[in-house]
C-alpha cells in the first residue's frame, strides 16, 4: 500500500456498518446458543435510501494519528415489531458500496482507497460481497443516552460473532428507527489482519461501527 492511504476493517462494515450473512449455521448470540428473538408481529422492510452503516479507521504515525470515515449501503433488511416495541431484526450491508468519505473530493485517491478495501488485503468483496447484522435480542435500557440495547450476530467475511450495541429504537406512524451508538470493532476478528510497513505508520485493530436503519411497515 502506497504512503498516505489507510485502509480499515467494517462491514461491516460495517461490514457494516452493517455485517456478512453467507452461512446458514443457526444464529449465536451473546449468551447462548438460542434466539431470542420473535418473528411475531408486524413486519417492516428496510428503506434502503435511508438506511447505512457509518464507519471510522485509524493510522498511527509517531507524530499524529490521521484516519478515514466513510459509509457502506444497505442490500436488504427487515424488523419485526409487536406492541409498538421491536423485537427483531436483520440488515445485510453490500460490501461493494463501501466508500470513504473524506475522500470524496480527490477521486484519484478515493479509487486507490476503495479498492485496497475491497481487496484481498480487507474485505475480499469479490468473495463476500455481503455482510449483516441480526438482532437476537432486544431490551429496554434506562441508563445513559440510549433507549434499548441490542445483542446480535455481527458476520464478516464469512466469520460470525455476537456484538452488543446500545441504540435509539423508536416505533411511530409506520415507521421505525434504530440508531445505534458508535462502537469499536476489532477487525482482525472478523479475518482483517492486513498491516503496511511500518515506515506508513500502524493501522488500528478497532474500526468504529454505527448503523443507521429506517424501515417501513409493510401495507
Amino acid at each position: 500500500m502506497k504512503k498516505g492511504l489507510f485502509s480499515i476493517a467494517v462491514p461491516a462494515f460495517f461490514a457494516a456498518a452493517v455485517l456478512i450473512s453467507c452461512t446458514k449455521e443457526k444464529p449465536l448470540t451473546s449468551e447462548s446458543n438460542e434466539v431470542v428473538t420473535t418473528k411475531d408481529g408486524n413486519q417492516y422492510v428496510l428503506d434502503t435510501l435511508n438506511s447505512r452503516v457509518e464507519w471510522k479507521g485509524y493510522k498511527i504515525f509517531k507524530s499524529e494519528n490521521t484516519g478515514h470515515f466513510g459509509t457502506i449501503k444497505f442490500e436488504s433488511g427487515d424488523v419485526t415489531v409487536k406492541d409498538g416495541k421491536l423485537k427483531s431484526g436483520k440488515f445485510v450491508a453490500d460490501m461493494n458500496s463501501l466508500t470513504s468519505e473524506d475522500l470524496k473530493n480527490d477521486a484519484e485517491q478515493l479509487d486507490k482507497l476503495n479498492g485496497h478495501l475491497k481487496s484481498g488485503d480487507f474485505f475480499e468483496v469479490e468473495k463476500f460481497p455481503t455482510a449483516s447484522y441480526e438482532i437476537t435480542k432486544v431490551a429496554p435500557s434506562a441508563e445513559g443516552d440510549y433507549n434499548t440495547t441490542l445483542d446480535g450476530n455481527l458476520t464478516v467475511k464469512g466469520i460470525t460473532k455476537p456484538v452488543q450495541f446500545k441504540a435509539n429504537v423508536a416505533v411511530k406512524n409506520g415507521e421505525v428507527s434504530i440508531k445505534t451508538e458508535p462502537k469499536d470493532i476489532k477487525r482482525e476478528d472478523f479475518g482483517v489482519k492486513f498491516q503496511a510497513p511500518a515506515e506508513n505508520g500502524v493501522i488500528k485493530d478497532e474500526v468504529t461501527l454505527q448503523i443507521n436503519v429506517k424501515a417501513l411497515e409493510k401495507k
